[in-house]
């Protein structure tokens, strides 16, 4: 089934078009993605394994995905965790942490919303979505960090922000009920 996105411009306006998601975007059109950091009371991030059939394959990453038409940027990470990894993430634990553009080698564009969530999980409770996810553990950022030198994890290009994130998060989020 086709997947499709709001055309945004370069204000992030919507421009009343529709994009199908695998097709190349015109000049100057842009898309919403979401990257969904969990932390928990351990100060530990939750990341997932990404199944063999994707890009990048078997590499650890946040949760992350499109906006499909219609949703914004909240409503996107909450049900790109809930469809990756079945879990119910409470929004009120939750803050717009960044957003930026980023460009790809194609030239194409698009809009990273990155947030970043308070709450304990555990992972007996995480179901996998077979085409997407098919592991996931908690890591401290050094753990991270080791997986990103070693190969493991998306490389640091795809989370420029990640060492920002870390202080803000680690040190300065508002404790919210986890």
């Amino acid at each position: 089934m086709a997947e499709f996105w709001d055309i945004l411009d370069k204000n992030r306006n919507k421009m009343g078009r529709l994009h199908e998601r695998g097709k190349p975007m015109a000049a100057g059109e842009y898309h919403l993605i979401v990257h969904v950091w969990i932390m928990n009371s351990k100060k530990e991030f939750l990341i997932s394994k990404r199944t063999p059939n994707k890009p990048y394959p078997n590499m650890w990453e946040c949760t992350g995905g499109s906006a499909v038409a219609g949703d914004d940027s909240l409503t996107t990470a909450l049900k790109e965790v809930s469809e990756e990894l079945g879990i119910a993430l409470n929004p009120d634990n939750g803050q717009l942490f960044k957003s930026y553009i980023r460009a790809h080698e194609n030239g194409s564009h698009d809009f990273a919303d990155v947030w970043f969530f308070r709450q304990d999980v555990q992972l007996s409770e995480i179901i996998f979505q077979p085409d997407e996810t098919c592991d996931a553990m908690w890591a401290s950022a050094e753990k991270i960090r080791e997986m990103i030198k070693s190969g493991e994890f998306i490389q640091e290009h795809h989370y420029p922000y990640f060492e920002e994130m870390v202080g803000v998060a680690i040190q300065h989020f508002p404790k919210t009920k986890i």
